[in-house]
């Protein structure tokens, strides 16, 4: 019997047999890549200046990057590591491919100001660059290669 098929009589798929490596496990805490991101990219905005709605304080670990993180994972299903699903997920914050709901954006539910408009106003101010080089480190850091 293939591995493959041992490891569907005892209910674990190995995905990695066909080289697609799940990568659940990094995504563990969006905060904990986003503050990698921020590391490697350092004048990446960080668009955290939105007010808890149970404290009232500055929610500063609420940032872009883990909210984006939340919404291309979470809400859209996508691959944390493949680099074309980060381009649909940008894509969707430029307006161009698949409509987002304000209501249902991440951080909507517990911050004081849905941060959604702000956040798209930062990403349409980057560059094609510097949008590639935020998706090249975001797809290194959820793969494991940084």
């Amino acid at each position: 019997m293939s591995a493959l098929a041992l490891s569907m009589v005892v209910g674990i798929v190995k995905l990695d047999i066909i080289g697609i490596q799940p990568a659940n496990a990094q995504l563990n805490s969006s905060r904990n890549i986003s503050q990698k991101v921020y590391d490697k990219i350092p004048d990446f905005p960080r668009e955290n200046q939105y007010r808890s709605r149970d404290t009232g304080k500055v929610a500063t670990d609420n940032t872009l990057v883990s909210r984006m993180i939340r919404y291309h994972y979470y809400q859209k299903g996508r691959a944390p590591n493949y680099r074309f699903d980060w381009k649909l997920t940008l894509a969707d914050y430029l307006g161009a491919n698949e409509v987002m709901y304000d209501s249902y954006y991440p951080g909507q539910d517990g911050l004081r100001k849905n941060p959604l408009a702000g956040v798209r106003k930062a990403i349409k101010k980057l560059s094609r660059k510097e949008r590639n080089i935020f998706m090249q480190t975001l797809v290194d850091l959820l793969s494991g290669n940084q």
